[in-house]
């Protein structure tokens, strides 16, 4: 193969990976904020909003860099990313903490009834 023909394949199959993980990102974050709803307890909801919700960010900023992959782009989506990492996983932690200290992991909240009852 010539090495046109070699790099657009090789972009191709970039742009497709990157759309791979777009997509994956996407639906992940979702499936978080769907976790925040329908859990009840407090630590079900930390754990729906942070497992998947940092997932899927890592997922979009690696979409983003696949898309243009130089190291111009690489060191923003590095920081993003890591700062992701630590916030959330400290931000869990302080929830956590307290919902032990407060001696219940259960909430008062409640969903709105439906129209239909």
């Amino acid at each position: 193969m010539t090495d046109s023909v070699m790099g657009s394949v090789m972009g191709s199959v970039m742009e497709i990976a990157a759309a791979v993980c777009l997509v994956l990102g996407a639906v992940l974050a979702l499936s978080a904020g769907a976790g925040l709803v329908r859990f009840r307890t407090t630590l079900d909801r930390m754990h729906a909003g942070t497992k998947p919700q940092v997932l899927g960010v890592l997922l979009v900023l690696a979409a983003m860099w696949l898309h243009r992959p130089t190291w111009w782009n690489a060191g923003p989506l590095l920081i993003v990313g890591a700062s992701q990492v630590i916030t959330v996983s400290v931000a869990a932690y302080m929830v956590g903490r307290a919902a032990y200290s407060r001696q219940s992991s259960r909430d008062e909240t409640e969903m709105p009834p439906s129209e239909e009852d």
